[in-house]
C-alpha cells in the first residue's frame, strides 16, 4: 500500500487552528496513521498468502506419503503439470502424476519450497518459488515452481503447476 501525502500551508494552518500543536506534529500523525493502516493491511495479506500456500503444502505432504488421493485433493480436477527437465518439456495431468508418484517406489521423497512469492487478485493467485527435492534425505534436484490457484467457496485449489528442474543446485 503506497500513501502519498502532500502537506500544504493551509492544511498545516487548519490543523494548528483545530488544536494540533504544529505542522511537524501533523506530519507525525499522518505517518503514524499510514503505518497503522499499512500494518493492518499487511496482516490480512499475510493471512491470505498463508491460505494460498495451504493446498501447495497439502500436495507436497501427499507426495511425501506417496498417497495419490492426497496429492489430487488440493487440485481442481483435470489440472495440468508442465515440467521442464534439463530442457525437455512434458505435460501430465494431476491424476497421472499422482498415480505415478504413488506407485513409483518406496523411497522417502520431500519437496520444499523456499521464500515463496505469492500474488493474489480476488479469486486468482500465483505462487513462484525455488524448490529443493530430496530422496531419502539427500538433495536430488531443484528448480522453480509456478503454481496457479483459484479460490472457490473460500477454498484455494491448484489449477496448474509449471516447474523447471535441474541437478545443478548451487543457485538454490
Amino acid at each position: 500500500m503506497n500513501i502519498t501525502v502532500t502537506m500544504t500551508r493551509w492544511v498545516a494552518f487548519r490543523y494548528t487552528r483545530l488544536g494540533g500543536s504544529s505542522p511537524s506534529r501533523l506530519r507525525f500523525h499522518i505517518i503514524a496513521l499510514g503505518l497503522a493502516l499499512g500494518m493492518l493491511g499487511g496482516c490480512s495479506g499475510r493471512q491470505s498468502e498463508k491460505a494460498v500456500l495451504v493446498p501447495v503444502q497439502a500436495m507436497f505432504d501427499g507426495m511425501a506419503h506417496r498417497d495419490a488421493a492426497a496429492i489430487r485433493a488440493p487440485w481442481l480436477p483435470g489440472g495440468i503439470l508442465t515440467l521442464v527437465v534439463e530442457g525437455s518439456l512434458s505435460q501430465i495431468t494431476v491424476e497421472n502424476f499422482a498415480n505415478r508418484v504413488a506407485t513409483s517406489g518406496t523411497t522417502h521423497i520431500e519437496e520444499r519450497i523456499l521464500d515463496p512469492v505469492v500474488r493474489i487478485d480476488h479469486d486468482l493467485a500465483v505462487v513462484w518459488a525455488p524448490f529443493n527435492f530430496f530422496i531419502d534425505g539427500k538433495l536430488d534436484h531443484c528448480g522453480r515452481d509456478l503454481f496457479s490457484l483459484n479460490e472457490k467457496n473460500g477454498k484455494w485449489q491448484i489449477v496448474a503447476l509449471a516447474a523447471t528442474t535441474r541437478t545443478n543446485c548451487a543457485a538454490n
